[in-house]
């Protein structure tokens, strides 16, 4: 109890004084293809300097087994940036980087299911049997797509990372997913490809298991989850006008859907402030009566409620931008479509075919999508749209046009990746054709499916737009307010994936990011993983990482549909020199 009541002396005594009594460390041992090394590291908050660190490691190595080689893992940017000005003859090291690098298992999503495994070498093989697919099958490939079907589990030969589309899903769809690069070499060994298997992902182990079994007798029925019904309420279709997204609230989601009432929510914020910012950091963490000297500290603010709130919202303000934009209302939509007869024949056909579990459906899909992008947009809503376009957006030259749709970021039903959005949009002619691409989207094959698989009625779902100035990056990524890598860091850091390309490659997997994890609390950071990239980013830009990390913490506060304000973000982000913008917020499917 008294150690309790004195926890943050206790730690600064170990981990920030200069002149402290004692040196922390963990040891680990790891196993490489040159024989077997061990690493020395410590918390990541310790702020131990240069004369500090060579001290700890020569004590460690006159103490330590001299036939295993001893390395120093940084914990932190901190340490790294420190340990880069030590000659590495002096103090030998290895970078967290460059051990995920070597790693051959990652476990995205914890978790175990029965079923079938079915092997696929590449996507072609994977698309010619795509129809034999059953929900129990476990699917196993070098890389599985983001057009995955609902299945029973997912193992990837090659990395990808937490935030990924297809990763997402089996979060939502509470699925096992792995990474495991020796997983064809395994199956192809055992002979498992098309046997029933117990399939188990666990993050206390560095593989997969699988263990054979006999067929389960559930195959035969219903999945669990295909009786659970996911309800939407009730979306407003009237004749609601076009906005400027700083004009919508949160409650504008029945209206323009939940993208669009998100970023409109943001809005508020950052013009009006919230009393919910510090919500996170004032839940008692026992045996901390709450986090509120930490944020305190990051500000620079004293911990007295008027003060700390002021300068969250300062900092939000200082850190955080919106692209200009606009949302079109799902009334706009309903107006569109009810303009064609040939449009309202088809979803007639598509909802009775639907009704009947007839084996069309897919094929309705494709032609009625065909449809809305051949049809022409009637004069008036041209002419209603580009008028608003032209008086808010006047001097725009490259434009983002963006799904918002009401069926999407909930629980249980994520739609990840579902519905469309188009970056580089330039002409009037292309925002028009894009705006129709993203209408039709809400009736793909894929996204039918997986609505019909939770009993989300067609008759329920609408499809706003959200039109908004594309802005230059230098960077940009996906950033979730907790720790997907361990699921037992409930509130210190968040991590971030990182792309100096394009947002869109880090959330449909094509591309390597750079992966970090952020202390929200003392601050800090550290490098995961730099991805396909040959050195990790500059200083400047992890700072300007940091800044956001802390952002997302205070707005997960604001978006918390409880009070526990313990829901994470899942936020998308781009950086232009010296601004950060957030482009896309909901909430994260842990």
């Amino acid at each position: 109890d008294e150690l309790f009541a004195t926890l943050d002396e206790y730690n600064h005594s170990f981990y920030l004084d200069n002149k402290r009594r004692f040196y922390l460390g963990i040891l680990s041992l790891h196993k490489s293809d040159k024989g077997p090394f061990t690493t020395i590291e410590t918390i990541e908050f310790d702020n131990m300097d240069d004369s500090m660190l060579k001290y700890f490691f020569d004590f460690i190595k006159s103490n330590f087994d001299k036939s295993i080689p001893l390395l120093f893992k940084p914990s932190s940017h901190f340490q790294e940036n420190l340990i880069n000005n030590i000659d590495q003859i002096e103090i030998p090291r290895v970078f967290n980087h460059e051990l995920f690098k070597s790693s051959n298992f990652l476990a995205l999503n914890p978790g175990q299911s029965k079923g079938r495994l079915r092997v696929f070498y590449n996507e072609q093989e994977y698309i010619e049997s795509q129809a034999s697919l059953e929900w129990y099958d476990i699917i196993v490939m070098p890389k599985v797509p983001d057009n995955i079907q609902r299945v029973s589990g997912i193992i990837n030969a090659e990395f990808t990372t937490p935030l990924s589309h297809t990763n997402i899903l089996a979060s939502g769809w509470q699925i096992p997913n792995a990474v495991c690069t020796e997983i064809l070499d395994k199956v192809e060994k055992e002979k498992l490809d098309g046997c029933w298997v117990q399939y188990e992902v666990k993050s206390t182990v560095d593989h997969v298991i699988l263990n054979k079994i006999d067929k389960p007798t559930e195959v035969s029925k219903q999945p669990v989850w295909s009786v659970q019904r996911i309800k939407l309420e009730q979306p407003d279709t009237h004749e609601y006008k076009i906005k400027n997204l700083n004009e919508l609230r949160m409650s504008d989601q029945y209206r323009y859907g939940t993208k669009a009432a998100n970023i409109g929510e943001l809005n508020h914020v950052l013009s009006s402030g919230s009393e919910k910012l510090l919500g996170f950091y004032r839940i008692k963490r026992p045996p901390r009566e709450n986090l509120l000297p930490y944020i305190a500290d990051y500000l620079k603010a004293n911990d007295q409620d008027k003060d700390l709130e002021e300068k969250a919202i300062t900092y939000l303000k200082q850190n955080i931008s919106i692209p200009n934009g606009i949302a079109l209302p799902f009334s706009i939509q309903q107006s569109f479509l009810q303009s064609s007869p040939g449009i309202q024949q088809a979803i007639g056909k598509l909802k009775m075919g639907l009704e009947l579990k007839a084996r069309q459906v897919d094929a309705l899909c494709i032609r009625l999508q065909q449809m809305i992008v051949q049809t022409r947009m009637p004069d008036q809503l041209r002419g209603q749209i580009d008028s608003f376009i032209a008086k808010n957006l006047a001097g725009v030259s490259s434009f983002v046009v963006r799904s918002s749709s009401n069926a999407e970021d909930l629980e249980h039903f994520s739609a990840a990746g579902i519905y469309e959005s188009f970056n580089h949009v330039t002409t009037a002619d292309n925002i028009f054709e894009s705006i129709k691409k993203v209408w039709s989207s809400l009736l793909s094959p894929r996204s039918i499916r997986l609505r019909d698989d939770v009993g989300i009625s067609l008759d329920d779902c609408y499809m706003g737009v959200i039109i908004q100035e594309e802005v230059k990056s230098d960077m940009g990524g996906v950033m979730v307010t907790t720790n997907p890598l361990d699921r037992n860091d409930l509130f210190r850091d968040v991590y971030l994936n990182v792309s100096s390309q394009s947002v869109t490659n880090v959330v449909q997997g094509s591309e390597l990011p750079y992966q970090y994890l952020y202390n929200t609390l003392e601050g800090g950071g550290k490098t995961v993983s730099i991805g396909n990239a040959k050195e990790d980013l500059p200083k400047i830009q992890k700072a300007k990482l940091q800044n956001l990390a802390i952002a997302g913490r205070l707005l997960q506060s604001h978006f918390s549909p409880d009070y526990t304000f313990s829901t994470p973000l899942d936020i998308e982000w781009v950086s232009y020199g010296d601004k950060m913008y957030i482009v896309q917020l909901r909430p994260y499917v842990k």
